[in-house]
Formats: structure tokens, C-alpha cells, sequence
């Protein structure tokens, strides 16, 4: 049976809330990876306590953005941990994607297009007249042409990048319900899933409060998906 795969984002520098989020964020039905960031890297202690974490899928979200030299170097630099995933900014450029990618190795690099934070309006504020799916799908075609190995997208943005790219496709900003916090393109899991997302980024959802009753309510909520799948399936099937 396939499971449905998960990043846990572990959005804290403190080890013993890391350590409960590892151990008890685990189900046979799903397959589970950890994502950390900048913050937790950078951090007294990150990288020390990812040097020594095994059989576990690590997302390194370091979100890569220089010239091709210093992206290269960077991704030498974090070869000796125990990284799966690697993410760098498709607005680096080709050379840099490049780079990366040649000496990455093991690591799997993702390409990060426009982040979930940012809508059109934010967009022209930076300076860009094109807007988010027009964006989303040019940055999915140079990540194509540099030959990486994921890209990160907003769910709302999928389906579009599928066309152009059949690798893995990474995808955050997910949330149980409509309130969307700081980010603007966001979906449920169910949606995104259903969208053609693979691995899906969820933090807070899981993370805050109570995590036994949060891992249930995803689990309820990609049930009722399953569900509502099978049946549209033997439906067709029937016509």
C-alpha cells in the first residue's frame, strides 16, 4: 500500500522539543522525513544533533541563494551530515543550480520556486510583473534544465509544474483548515495530494499543542481523502 509522505517542519532550536516531535510523530500508514531550517542549522546545537540522528529522512532547508561558487561550496560543506533533501533558491540561476547539482552527490537537491508567504501584490512590491503561476512555471523549467532532483511549490501551483517537471514535488504552506497565518497559498492536505503534490511540509498543524491528537487528525482527515478517492474510482470504473 503507498503511504502518504509527510516532512515534519521542526521549526525550533530547542533538542528536547525536536526529540518529542521525532518520537512521537510516527505511524506505519505514513512516511515521515524531518525538515530543518535555518534557524535550527545555524543554531548552538543543530548541527551537532542532526550529525548524530540515524535512519531518519533529513530535509535540510537551507534555501541555497548565491553565486554558483558559494552554492557549490555550501553543499560540500553539509555532505558529511546525514542530509536526504537540500533545498536552493531556482532564482540563484542556471550556472548556480548547475553547481550545486554537480557536486550534491547523495543529497537530493530541491529547487525552491516562490515562497508560500508571497501572493502577486507581494510580488510587485519586489519588483516582478509577472505573476505567481507564470513565475512558478519558468523557475519549474530551468530546474528541469539543471536537473534537479525536487522542486518546492505551493500546492496551488502543482498541477501546472507536473507539466514540465516529473520529479519529486515538495510542498508546504499545508493547514487543516482555512486559516492560512502568514501564508497565502495554502491547502489541505487532501487538496494538495489530490493536486499531485508527493511530500507534503506541515509544521505548526502537527507540531503545536497536543501532537498524538494532531497526528490523529491528519490521519482522520487523509482517511475521509482515501475514501472519497476509492469511490470516485469505482465510479469510473462502473462507466
Amino acid at each position: 500500500m503507498k503511504k502518504n509522505k509527510i516532512f515534519v517542519a521542526c521549526d525550533t532550536t530547542n533538542i528536547s522539543k525536536i526529540n518529542k516531535i521525532i518520537n512521537k510523530i510516527h505511524n506505519p500508514k505514513l512516511k515521515i522525513g524531518y525538515k530543518f531550517g535555518l534557524e535550527f542549522l545555524n543554531s548552538k546545537n543543530g548541527r551537532a544533533f542532526l550529525s548524530k540522528v540515524k535512519k531518519k529522512i533529513i530535509f535540510a532547508d537551507l534555501k541555497l541563494h548565491d553565486i554558483p561558487n558559494t552554492c557549490s561550496s555550501a553543499v560540500k560543506a553539509i555532505k558529511d551530515l546525514n542530509v536526504a533533501y537540500l533545498t536552493i533558491h531556482i532564482s540563484s540561476g542556471l550556472k548556480a543550480l548547475k553547481a550545486a547539482k554537480k557536486v550534491s552527490g547523495k543529497i537530493k537537491l530541491v529547487g525552491v520556486t516562490i515562497l508560500t508567504s508571497l501572493d502577486n501584490k507581494a510580488l510587485r512590491e519586489i519588483g516582478f510583473n509577472k505573476d505567481v503561476k507564470k513565475l512558478v512555471l519558468d523557475q519549474a523549467k530551468l530546474a528541469n534544465k539543471a536537473k534537479l532532483d525536487a522542486i518546492v511549490c505551493s500546492a496551488q501551483e502543482v498541477k501546472i509544474v507536473k507539466k514540465v517537471f516529473k520529479k519529486e514535488i515538495i510542498t508546504p504552506g499545508i493547514r487543516f483548515s482555512p486559516k492560512t497565518n502568514d501564508q497565502k497559498r495554502v491547502l489541505t492536505p487532501k487538496e494538495a495530494y489530490k493536486n499531485g503534490s508527493d511530500w507534503l511540509v506541515i509544521g505548526r498543524p502537527l507540531t503545536k499543542g497536543d501532537i498524538k491528537k494532531n497526528l490523529d487528525k491528519l490521519l482522520d482527515h487523509l482517511k475521509q481523502w482515501s475514501l472519497n478517492l476509492k469511490y470516485v474510482e469505482f465510479q469510473t470504473l462502473k462507466h
